[in-house]
């Protein structure tokens, strides 16, 4: 008996290996379809972008002219995304520049916009509407990465902007964006993470 388990354990072992090597040569393997993901950023990079962000939002809440919560800072990869709503162009203008002179900017994305008016107090609340239901359905969409968007509301048009993975993210965040109950228009400064 003792003699017959080695055997045995050999006989099964070639067996199962000329079965594998059957198998694999049986029918060639289709090409798996795979999405191209986002080039990867290293912790040194976000971190990095963490604190070019903060340097930035700090200048322009600091500086007299700007002086705004209504604008959005994203960076990737030193590329530093604005965007918001501002009274005038010289706050445009102003917000550009201390971005640029903020060490480790490579190139500022300008997507600020005009306010053109003054706003009630009921325009305010039905923008935060607005932007709380595009962010909702950026969220339960699967497909997108929501946390990489920022989502900005003034007088019912949407600003998008943030990085994301590929073209279809942002047409998919551009269509969910405008059909978002009192949505009146989409501006989608999304960009496609390099």
């Amino acid at each position: 008996m003792n003699l017959r388990h080695p055997i045995r354990t050999a006989v099964l072992v070639t067996s199962l290996g000329a079965l594998a090597l059957l198998g694999a040569c049986s029918k060639p393997a289709e090409p798996e379809v795979v999405a191209t993901p986002a080039p990867p950023i290293t912790l040194g990079t976000q971190v990095d972008d963490t604190v070019i962000t903060s340097s930035v939002k700090s200048l322009l809440l600091a500086d007299d002219l700007v002086k705004s919560f209504d604008l959005q800072v994203e960076t990737r990869k030193g590329v530093v995304q604005l965007s918001g709503f501002v009274d005038s162009q010289a706050q445009i203008d102003q917000a550009v520049s201390l971005t640029r002179a903020v060490a480790g900017v490579t190139d500022v994305e300008n997507g600020v916009t005009l306010k053109g008016g003054s706003t009630t107090v009921g325009t305010k609340i039905d923008d935060a509407s607005v932007t709380g239901r595009v962010k909702t359905a950026l969220l339960a969409d699967p497909a997108i990465k929501s946390f990489d968007i920022s989502v900005v509301t003034f007088k019912g048009e949407v600003q998008l902007t943030g990085f994301v993975n590929s073209q279809d993210q942002i047409e998919q965040a551009g269509k969910l964006a405008s059909a978002a109950e009192g949505a009146t228009g989409v501006k989608n400064e999304l960009m496609i993470k390099q």
